[in-house]
């Protein structure tokens, strides 16, 4: 069997339906934790615009988790408190991932098993705890490489997304390819971020991963953003 990661995107309108993601921030905990099948899981809110800001977008909600095999985790993706997310959002999107590469912990754990690698669309994951004395630094440079990324043609899907405003952060992206992934995080002011990363030590605790897509389900914007794929 071949571990599956999906990561799941939900997106609320009103106020009762926003306050109610928001309070499941704390009243999934259990419900996740009790899933079956469920191996690693994390709950995530997002930042304005794609996410790559520090303010808070109360409106969008992740649930990333790790199951055994695909057939699984379609399955137990749907039902339970995912089913409740699902039935109070106005649109959701799930994407299923095989991991190829990963290195770092995430929480003191190393949650995704890598598997066979192949060529075909490939998404990118990186989540940092940021010490806080760099907290200015790095949120100085993160409009630079937003409008970097919003700007590439080649980016099927990107978001950010977060387990704690501010501290904890998760960078999400998918490509067509890994020659386009590559071009993107060599250049410009994403580069620039690397190297000040490895001099100044900004992470407390990072983890980068690579997966293949394996399939998605529902949209985000009215469309499953895997067809961006299909045209390029």
């Amino acid at each position: 069997m071949t571990q599956t990661v999906t990561l799941s995107f939900f997106r609320f309108s009103g106020l009762p339906a926003r306050a109610w993601a928001l309070m499941m921030m704390g009243g999934a905990r259990l419900p996740l934790a009790q899933t079956p099948d469920i191996g690693f899981w994390k709950l995530c809110g997002s930042g304005t615009g794609e996410g790559f800001t520090p303010v808070p977008n109360t409106a969008v909600y992740a649930i990333l988790a790790t199951w055994p095999d695909a057939e699984t985790a379609r399955k137990r993706s749907s039902e339970g408190v995912f089913a409740s997310y699902i039935h109070r959002a106005t649109e959701n999107w799930t994407v299923f991932l095989q991991t190829q590469t990963a290195r770092g912990e995430w929480s003191g754990q190393t949650p995704f098993q890598p598997g066979p690698t192949g060529a075909g669309p490939l998404a990118a994951l990186t989540r940092a705890t940021i010490k806080p004395r760099i907290l200015a630094r790095f949120w100085g440079r993160v409009p630079n490489i937003s409008a970097m990324i919003g700007k590439d043609p080649n980016v099927a899907f990107k978001i950010g997304i977060g387990e704690v405003p501010m501290l904890h952060q998760i960078t999400f992206s998918i490509w067509p390819s890994e020659k386009a992934m590559a071009s993107f995080a060599r250049t410009g002011p994403h580069a620039d971020a690397i190297r000040a990363v490895r001099d100044e030590g900004w992470f407390r605790e990072e983890l980068y991963a690579r997966f293949a897509v394996h399939s998605d389900r529902g949209t985000w914007n009215g469309i499953s953003p895997l067809k961006k794929l299909e045209a390029a």
